[in-house]
């Protein structure tokens, strides 16, 4: 089956906008349409229920490491404890990353990013991994995001240009004491940050223990400045210096004595008045770029902590269900009796979206088949064919397992 490489697992529709998509397709009767609407609704109820277990489990896991909590631990973690329920909380996150389509950045992308510089429209950092005892870092939905700015010489004029950027990146992460990181800051539990539109290259910029670089025409601009005014002090001093000597030679030596005085103190207090000019326009230009990264930081984050979780497991719950209506659709609308293989259906699929969205999406099909088969939705017909069973019995099967999840009433 076709892999892409410049494409994703993540289907960028809501799946309210997908079913009325689903919905239009002429080869549904008017009693079908009232079927589908059915089995969307008992799909999308299913895909809830379970992914409300998976909720409840990870903010059970969270629960010891969240620095916003407000309720009360009736258990106390000892360090061997805390230590092995944060490897669970990381190994459980990880497996729920996967589920919402995001990829899991290594260490090199990471370094790729926050070694080159800044993107134009952002600051650069220096980043101290020691900070991290431990720093987990996803993306998901790469593309370019249009940002705006003033031109450096003519201000009133605004420049836009296309960054590649990640559409959603998220963190997970566990501090440790540091001289980059503040005393207030806690560094015994575990933060959670989701964030939009970032782009690559100024992925730094949303972790913590990092330090402003000033850019390089600043630095050239207060370099150049500080060497040119300690090059015109000596030059001033020197000169003057030898005036003293000179005059030394032919007066009273009184007069030469507060000459010399005034030679020496006046272009000193001139060099130091130049000095602290230089150094006040360095932490001026420092609190410029730091305003930046807050209000750049402000408007792209999205969520914290026990809130992300929440979040991403609405997006995995909906991806799950994007997933299912789709391959069920197609497989019982569009295959001949005798069913597809999975790479006819993951074609067909990717097809539709792309002729009828315009979306370039890469169907995960093998997790939608899976989904399908343990819902009792599809069948094999042989080795690697699949076939869709009747709409009738497949909402039979839904409401089958609906009823069953509980079974108090049941002697």
């Amino acid at each position: 089956m076709a892999e892409y490489t410049d494409r994703e697992h993540y289907i960028p529709l809501r799946k309210a906008d997908l079913v009325e998509l689903l919905l239009r397709d002429p080869k549904l009767t008017g009693n079908e349409r009232e079927s589908f609407k059915q089995f969307a609704q008992l799909v999308s109820a299913v895909w809830h229920f379970e992914y409300l277990q998976t909720l409840e489990n990870l903010k059970d896991q969270f629960a010891p490491f969240d620095p916003d909590a407000e309720t009360t631990s009736l258990k106390k973690l000892d360090p061997a404890e805390r230590a092995e329920e944060m490897e669970k909380l990381f190994g459980s996150f990880v497996k729920l990353m996967e589920r919402a389509n995001f990829h899991r950045l290594t260490r090199k992308d990471i370094d790729d990013a926050t070694t080159g510089g800044a993107s134009d429209f952002g600051v650069d950092m220096h980043v101290d991994f020691d900070a991290f005892e431990r720093l987990e870092v996803f993306a998901r939905s790469e593309g370019l995001v249009t940002r705006t700015k003033y031109h450096p010489i003519f201000f009133w004029r605004k420049i836009e240009k296309q960054v590649p950027s990640y559409r959603r990146l998220v963190l997970l992460l566990k501090l440790r004491k540091h001289k980059r990181i503040p005393e207030t800051i806690d560094t015994n539990n575990v933060f959670l940050k989701i964030f939009k539109d970032i782009p690559k290259l100024d992925l730094e910029m949303v972790l913590p223990g990092t330090s402003l670089r000033m850019p390089w025409h600043q630095q050239a601009k207060l370099g150049g400045s500080l060497i040119g005014t300690f090059g015109w002090g000596i030059y001033s001093l020197f000169t003057k210096i030898t005036v003293a000597i000179s005059t030394l030679v032919t007066s009273a030596a009184t007069m030469a004595f507060d000459l010399a005085q005034f030679v020496v103190l006046a272009p000193l207090g001139i060099l130091l008045g130049y000095g602290y000019k230089q150094w006040h326009g360095y932490q001026v230009t420092r609190q410029q770029y730091a305003k930046m990264l807050v209000e750049s930081l402000y408007y792209q984050n999205l969520d914290n902590n026990m809130g992300v979780l929440t979040r991403l497991i609405d997006e995995a719950e909906e991806q799950e269900a994007r997933e299912t209506l789709l391959a069920y659709f197609y497989l019982w609308k569009y295959a001949p009796a005798q069913g597809w293989n999975a790479e006819q259906l993951d074609e067909y699929v990717e097809m539709e979206l792309e002729g009828k969205t315009g979306l370039k999406v890469d169907f995960e099909i093998g997790d939608a088949l899976d989904k399908l088969v343990d819902l009792q939705l599809v069948r094999k017909a042989d080795e690697d064919r699949y076939v869709a069973e009747p709409l009738a019995k497949a909402l039979e099967r839904l409401d089958h397992r609906w009823d069953n999840y509980f079974q108090y009433n049941k002697a």
